[in-house]
């Protein structure tokens, strides 16, 4: 049986440093989905324009790209609950909104070399073809350094964003729904983790409160003055 991997997500703090390094990048929107919606890798580079509507704020995953037995294919799903609609925050509105104006540039500067696959694919490279997804790794790993943070898993800013959302007080049902998870357990998984850091922080308020003048009135298990029998 397999080690887990212990989930590593950016702190909030951490999260705006990438998200600000990346508006310079060519792939920014997909860090915005990654990072704020929870998308996994395939289903960014996978999404469509037909998945996404940038005036309703709505985005259906429907599919995904995935490098199979040595080729690129779309692909169903990971699960059936990996089917389905999410909101859009504004920020991911304008950063696809950005990307398409990028893509309609890189179209006509590439001009006869197009190579649009027809699929309608929202990230493709300069000339049109879909994004290898290990090359999304390596851009990640460029932008963690020039963001100063941490070096994680691309697949880890989906454990931020679940960390994120439970945070600023999500249930773990909606987390759920919005990542896609094929159960409650797995949400429950990262649950853990973010509550683990959650009881850190209670346990340094305790500290605080032990580290005080004194005054607080005692809790004992026991009458005091009472000798303990021999």
């Amino acid at each position: 049986m397999g080690i887990k991997r212990e989930i590593e997500p950016l702190t909030a703090r951490e999260g705006r440093q990438l998200l600000a390094a990346a508006r310079e990048n060519r792939l920014w929107a997909a860090y915005e989905l990654a990072v704020r919606i929870g998308l996994r890798r395939g289903e960014i580079l996978g999404l469509r324009w037909s998945d996404v509507d940038l005036h309703e704020g709505v985005l259906t995953v429907r599919q995904a790209l995935q490098r199979v037995g040595g080729e690129l294919l779309i692909v169903a799903p990971k699960t059936q609950r990996s089917a389905r609609r999410v909101a859009l925050p504004a920020e991911c509105v304008t950063a696809l909104r950005a990307q398409r104006a990028q893509q309609t540039a890189d179209r006509k500067a590439a001009g006869s070399i197009w190579k649009g696959t027809g699929h309608g694919l929202v990230f493709t490279t300069r000339n049109g073809t879909p994004i290898e997804p290990r090359n999304l790794n390596r851009s990640f790993e460029a932008l963690s350094i020039r963001a100063d943070v941490r070096r994680i898993r691309f697949h880890d800013l989906r454990h931020t964003c679940a960390s994120l959302l439970h945070e600023q007080g999500a249930d773990a049902r909606m987390i759920m729904e919005v990542l896609g998870h094929s159960s409650i357990r797995v949400t429950m998984d990262i649950y853990t983790f973010v509550r683990l850091d959650s009881q850190r922080s209670a346990f340094d308020r305790v500290g605080d409160a032990l580290r005080g003048d004194g005054n607080a009135p005692d809790d004992d298990d026991g009458t005091a003055g009472i000798p303990m029998a021999g």
